[in-house]
């Protein structure tokens, strides 16, 4: 039986895939509800293809800076989570009873299997995002420049509660009394070595194009005005941080010994999610810039 939480990514994930299609396929834009789709898919620069907004839609806008607080969200949330973790497998210490009944909800049959020689992978996927959000954090208040642009109430909330969900689904992979971890480092395989630096390699490529990003608004006078990137994957893909993002959960994928269903959906939400905001994004340049290099994809060099 299909737990919930792989009921939950699936059907964010079908979502996704959804509406990447209908944009593909170039859905009619007229109508309230053809407004409504794309004010909801889209945020920031690409917010302009939604065309003129009406006055009651602008007042659902939070600014695109707002983005930190998922980061500090996630930072927060997920450091409790690695702790109590660590004490679950080191110092034998169960996790809170509301925890336990709160996984048992979500993970299902799963959270009764024995799995003891995957609480490694476990460890070591959140730690990953751990250090992947704070990461995030930084350069969202120390690199990034934010223009005005603005990201619709809901997909805020989306933000805040998908940083929430996605440490539980890792914890989900483990059962909600694990512990005894004294053996833990005995379980490392070569999958944990690939991933890592899977993960190392992608996140350095992230951080290069967030710099990229950031130095094309950056000068004796700081501009919020939009230009065609270049450098590192820029040279391959308009959006080559959202591919990245894409291989850094990859890379937790291939942490958990490439066989987690629940993760593999859960990567599955961010392509289609990613490929979206690629899709807009891509869109936004060929749109404004008619120098714009012809032979970029969109998200993935040399396919999409």
């Amino acid at each position: 039986m299909v737990s919930a939480i792989s009921a939950l990514w699936l059907l964010l994930a079908a979502a996704f895939l959804a509406a990447l299609l209908l944009e593909l396929l170039q859905a009619p834009r007229a109508g309230l509800g053809a407004r409504l789709f794309q004010d909801l898919i889209r945020y920031g620069k690409t917010k302009s293809g939604c065309g003129q907004r009406p006055a009651w839609l602008r007042l659902l806008d939070v600014p695109k800076r707002w983005f930190s607080h998922f980061y500090i969200l996630s930072v927060v949330w997920n450091s409790f989570l690695l702790l109590l973790l660590i004490q679950a497998l080191f110092l034998s210490r169960p996790f809170p009873v509301w925890l336990q009944n709160l996984l048992s909800a979500l993970g299902g049959a799963s959270q009764n299997q024995d799995v003891g020689n995957k609480h490694l992978s476990v460890l070591l996927v959140l730690m990953l995002l751990l250090l992947h959000s704070f990461q995030r954090l930084i350069e969202c208040l120390y690199i990034s420049v934010f223009s005005s642009g603005v990201l619709h109430i809901l997909q805020y909330c989306m933000g805040l509660g998908y940083y929430i969900v996605i440490g539980l689904t890792v914890l989900c992979q483990v059962p909600a009394n694990v512990s005894n971890g004294k053996d833990l480092f005995m379980q490392i395989c070569w999958y944990h070595i690939l991933g890592i630096m899977m993960y190392i390699w992608a996140s350095v490529h992230q951080h290069r194009c967030h710099v990229i990003l950031a130095n094309l608004r950056k000068g004796k006078v700081v501009s919020l005005n939009h230009s065609i990137p270049f450098g590192d994957w820029f040279e391959r893909v308009s959006c080559p941080h959202y591919f990245a993002e894409l291989l850094i959960y990859v890379s937790m994928a291939v942490i958990f010994g490439f066989q987690n269903l629940t993760w593999w959906l859960v990567v599955m939400f961010v392509l289609f999610n990613q490929a979206l905001a690629a899709v807009l994004c891509h869109e936004f340049y060929v749109n404004k810039f008619s120098c714009y290099p012809t032979h970029r994809k969109a998200f993935i060099p040399f396919l999409f």
